[in-house]
């Protein structure tokens, strides 16, 4: 019998036999007294429309709906859970022509059960994907013709002139995606609150396709990267496939408030096997491990200052296609390669890839300002960051030496608590970038 279909069917048994009249939670998971006073009670929406600006995808406008549900003050899960239910509805259009809906769910401790359910369905077309390699050869310069170059912006520049005669190199580098994925979760609880195991299932249908040959400002594309790829035989992944995958984790979890923790670990190792046993275009496996750290200090100078940290590793085997090098799972979202707005944010994103991929992010969150309006709970952080990462092409080559770095200053403003927008702006020796998106990266 296919795997999903027991994992449901064991989900639902247990739904049924594990409602319980009341729990009990490690008090780690309590928000603190300050966070309590100005968490709202009963459902009320957040929202705002997306003005964004990406260095890949250009300029964008759309937007963003958080449903919450809190519940009561006197309920049980006030003072423990980050909400009784969350939904968020996602659309976004860019001026390079990025498009994107997403509608996904999220509720802890389902009918009063010990089970956490997460749902997500969304689609998303974006002709500015970027691949340099999946190998550790990726680390080095950036090369065209011969000539290396130490800036992202002098490579493009090259790329975009130096093509033969009405040839363009412009977008070695750049495919497009057309995706339709669901992906469906479910944790059950265990040591009051702090341990949960998971099982889930994704499927997606891709569609990569490269631009050679077309006509782009004028001139004709070369051959692409993945293209060039593909005729040596090295590359799976292009043109039209169904991805089925079955998801297992196991997660710890002290922090004290999901959304913006001011304590607490988050520990999780997933894995996810695609196998063509149950329909999935290809075989392979991915685990991926990361652990976050957050510490209050000062309390007796600072309103309030949280030093976080996380480590990360995540590991690719078997037949997989080449963007599944980029995509690391876990129960919160998915990472996308090495570089970009969640992991090395002074590189462009999936700028490093490999089988193995490492990285590591500390922050310091000071929040130096709050407020009220309209009803509306606001408060203002300044938060200076650093991040390092590395790829391998095997395990037994993994070190510590020669990591990427990158650093750079952001500002976080949660609001009411639940929403929090994100504002980065990053430097490494090869780029600059900005972003602004929702949560923490981690």
């Amino acid at each position: 019998m296919n795997i999903f279909i027991v994992s449901i069917l064991i989900l639902m048994s247990s739904v049924h036999a594990q409602v319980l009249p009341q729990f009990s939670f490690d008090e780690s998971k309590k928000m603190s007294d300050e966070e309590l006073k100005d968490k709202k009670e009963g459902t009320f929406v957040t929202g705002v429309p997306q003005l964004g600006s990406d260095p890949i995808n250009g300029q964008g406008i759309g937007g963003d709906v958080f449903i919450y549900n809190n519940g009561k003050k006197d309920d049980q899960f006030f003072k423990y859970t980050p909400y009784r239910s969350a939904t968020e509805i996602h659309a976004y259009l860019t001026n390079k022509d990025q498009k994107e809906v997403i509608v996904a769910f999220d509720v802890p401790y389902i009918f009063e059960s010990s089970w956490r359910v997460r749902f997500e369905a969304g689609y998303e077309d974006n002709p500015n994907l970027l691949y340099f390699g999946r190998t550790e050869k990726t680390l080095g310069q950036l090369q065209h013709a011969g000539e290396k170059f130490k800036s992202f912006n002098s490579y493009t520049k090259s790329l975009k002139n130096n093509g033969t005669g009405n040839t363009s190199d412009e977008l070695f580098n750049t495919y497009r995606k057309q995706e339709s994925i669901l992906n469906m979760s479910a944790e059950n609880t265990y040591l009051d609150g702090t341990l949960r195991l998971l099982v889930g299932w994704e499927s997606a249908l891709v569609n990569i396709t490269t631009f050679d040959g077309k006509s782009v400002g004028g001139k004709k594309q070369g051959q692409s990267l993945l293209q060039k790829e593909r005729t040596e035989g090295a590359l799976r992944g292009l043109g039209n496939n169904l991805i089925n995958i079955t998801q297992l984790g196991i997660i710890y979890d002290t922090r004290d408030f999901e959304p913006d923790p001011s304590s607490g670990t988050f520990t999780e190792l997933t894995d996810e096997y695609s196998s063509k046993a149950f329909g999935s275009a290809f075989n392979f496996n991915k685990i991926y491990f990361h652990s976050n750290h957050y510490k209050q200090i000062a309390k007796k100078y600072v309103d309030r200052l949280v030093i976080v940290g996380r480590y990360a590793l995540s590991l690719t085997q078997g037949a997989a296609p080449f963007y599944e090098y980029q995509d690391s799972w876990g129960s919160e979202g998915s990472i996308e390669g090495l570089g970009g707005g969640q992991t090395l944010r002074g590189y462009k994103q999936s700028r490093f890839l490999a089988p193995l991929v490492s990285f590591a992010n500390v922050e310091a969150r000071w929040r130096f300002a709050s407020t009220n309006i309209w009803g509306q709970h606001f408060t203002f952080n300044l938060v200076p960051f650093f991040d390092a990462g590395k790829v391998w092409d095997r395990v037994s080559k993994y070190d510590f030496n020669h990591y990427k770095t990158s650093q750079g200053l952001g500002l976080r403003v949660p609001w009411n608590q639940s929403t929090v927008l994100s504002f980065d702006y990053a430097n490494s020796v090869e780029d600059d970038q900005f972003f602004f998106t929702f949560g923490h990266i981690f």
